[in-house]
Parts: structure tokens; sequence; C-alpha cells
């Protein structure tokens, strides 16, 4: 069972491939902001903890995401019909990577959507003038790249060695492309 990250920058593509990831392979995708949200909603002490810290705009605990993880993994894999998991989005700076790989499994494979700092400014501004979210204005979109930037460097470096670097500038055809090459043989093996 293949356990893999995906990585990249805010408006990289990395919600559009995991689509295509998961119907091609059959991956359990699990996002740590989905499971964060479906907790909350669930209404469980936890979830109403998780959503007075969110709505506060305080980080919730690497230790609770974790968790949240670790069971939705641990539930799938005792139903059994789960070839690996694309974890979505995580981690976002290097302790979390390596507090994931003591506390949940290994990872296996990292999918970093590389692209510059104009196309996710562009992007996301695009995005912006359709979806009207709050975070989408040019001063946080420069902030949250920076942050980005920073953080993501340590994770790639500190994982070279199981890292693959997809350029993401191009068409979502070719983008996908350039993936499958990679799944297909890790999925192979």
């Amino acid at each position: 069972m293949k356990t893999i990250w995906v990585i990249g920058g805010p408006g990289c593509g990395k919600g559009t491939q995991c689509d295509r990831i998961i119907k091609k392979y059959g991956l359990l995708h699990l996002s740590s902001g989905d499971l964060l949200r479906d907790e909350v909603a669930s209404n469980s002490p936890r979830g109403a903890n998780l959503q007075e810290l969110m709505s506060k705009g305080l980080f919730v605990p690497t230790e609770v995401v974790l968790e949240l993880i670790k069971e939705k993994m641990t539930k799938a894999k005792e139903g059994g019909s789960v070839t690996g998991f694309l974890i979505d989005g995580y981690p976002r700076e290097l302790e979390q990577g390596i507090k994931f790989e003591k506390d949940v499994c290994p990872v296996d494979l990292i999918l970093f959507f590389d692209v510059g700092n104009e196309t996710m400014k562009t992007r996301l501004l695009g995005r912006a003038a359709v979806s009207q979210r709050a975070d989408d204005n040019e001063e946080t979109i420069k902030k949250r790249i920076e942050i980005f930037n920073s953080k993501n460097n340590e994770i790639v470096e500190h994982y070279k060695d199981k890292v693959v670097r997809i350029n993401a500038e191009g068409a979502i055809d070719d983008i996908f492309n350039e993936v499958t090459k990679v799944l297909d043989t890790l999925v192979k093996s």
C-alpha cells in the first residue's frame, strides 16, 4: 500500500491533478482541510474544539491533523478496498512530514507540482474573480506564496530522494501525462 504526498504552492493545480490521479489509480484522497471540515460538521467534541480554533484563525495542532489522517487510513485499510493513499497539501512544513513518518507511516513518493510565483499569483487572482475567496487578494496571495516557498524548500531538500518535481506550468493534460509516467512505475512496483 503506497503513500503519496502531493505538495505545491497555492494555485499550482494540486486539486485538479488529485482528482485525475484518484480516478485513474483508485487511491484514497486525504486532504487535511477536508478532514478538518468533516470533523467540525460531525458535531463531535473534537469538532467543536476545532471549530473554535479555526474561527479564531488559529492553526490546528499537527497532532490533531495526524490523528484524523491516521484514523481515516486505518479505517480504509480495514475495509480492504484501498490501493494506497494520496495525501493532499500535507505536510506544509518539514516537522509535520517527520512527525507523519514517525506516527503514521513512511511516505513512498512526494509529487511536487512546481510553478513560478507569477503563475501562482495569476491563477489565484483569476480564481478570486470567480470564487470570491477571502484569502485570494493580492496582498494575501503574495504572503501565502512567500510562506509556501520558505517552508516547501525545507521539505524538498530533506526528502530529495523521494520528491518528483512536476513542471505544472503547462496544460492540464500535459501535466497529468508527466504524473502518470511517475505513478505507473510506482504502482507497478
